[in-house]
């Protein structure tokens, strides 16, 4: 797959050759689904936690005699049937992650990129280099190339200058090679990958 490489500034910069194994692929709904769903349980904290009749603080004394009120036998105002009593087998904290085996990720990340070549939305840049490294300057590029909310993934190292002016614009992520995932790729509408992020991308994923 060739694609025509472009400089920040929208002029022309070349083009370049896409590996098909990891930008030409049908992207896969299920696949990706699958990846999505092991990022976002694994980020999930899981803390969540309620009190059970051990913990709540109540009297424990026996609420009214066992025989002859024509009620029900109770024990203690703990229990879940009373207003203020403990839960039952409510949530607990527990880890959400589970495994999925890094060749499926790695097919995630394929489909990913793929996802975007296919539907018009990988752009290409030569580099991040600013004449000026600036908020100004960044913004400026951003609104000449038509970006909106866009992911923009660098080589092994992120341009510390067009990272810095980058910050503070909102819509605007960046990434190094590595950190490139199925989930922060798809959940943005423009995929930039610099030249050198191609080629870090390609070398991990071949």
């Amino acid at each position: 797959m060739k694609l025509d490489v472009i400089k920040l500034d929208a002029g022309k910069a070349g083009s370049i050759e896409l590996a098909d194994e990891i930008f030409g692929l049908e992207p896969r709904g299920d696949i990706l689904q699958r990846v999505v769903r092991w990022q976002r349980n694994k980020a999930q904290q899981g803390t969540h936690s309620v009190l059970g009749k051990s913990d709540v603080s109540y009297s424990t004394k026996k609420i009214y005699r066992q025989k002859g009120t024509g009620g029900a036998r109770h024990g203690s105002k703990k229990a879940p049937t009373f207003r203020h009593g403990g839960v039952y087998k409510g949530p607990t904290p527990r880890s959400h992650a589970f495994d999925l085996p890094k060749k499926v990720r790695a097919l995630g990340l394929k489909h990913a990129l793929s996802a975007k070549a296919t539907a018009g939305e990988l752009v290409v840049v030569e580099d991040l280099n600013l004449t000026d490294a600036k908020t100004s300057a960044v913004a400026k590029a951003v609104k000449e190339n038509g970006w909106k909310r866009v992911l923009v993934i660098d080589g092994a190292e992120v341009n510390e200058g067009f990272a810095r002016a980058a910050r503070n614009i909102e819509g605007v992520d960046i990434l190094p090679s590595m950190g490139a995932n199925v989930y922060d790729i798809l959940k943005r509408d423009t995929l930039v990958i610099t030249r050198a992020g191609v080629e870090a991308l390609e070398a991990r994923l071949k």
